[in-house]
């Protein structure tokens, strides 16, 4: 009956990452690992230190680079991530760091 599987669904993760984040490459890393997972959205430096970045694709994909996010494997050194899952808003290309 063209019942989509939850795997299937695109949603939207928006995580704020707390720590040594900014001038380190971590939005340039950040870009790399959602682009390997078929992400898209962004990786942007907040006036306040923390790096926000905002990916869409599907959900296991997008847990994945939430995951990475919080590996430790990141550059620079990240104290906590705060995330928020949304409705996937659509229309975005690619993934820019900002």
């Amino acid at each position: 009956m063209g019942v989509v599987s939850e795997e299937e669904t695109h949603i939207r993760l928006t995580a704020w990452v707390h720590g040594r984040v900014q001038g380190v490459g971590f939005r340039w890393w950040t870009r790399s690992r959602a682009l390997e997972l078929g992400l898209v959205g962004s990786a942007g430096n907040l006036a306040d230190g923390r790096v926000q970045v905002v990916a869409e694709g599907v959900r296991d994909h997008c847990e994945r680079l939430l995951a990475a996010l919080r590996s430790g494997e990141s550059p620079g050194s990240v104290d906590r991530v705060v995330e928020r899952w949304s409705p996937a808003k659509g229309g975005i290309r690619g993934f820019v760091e900002r």
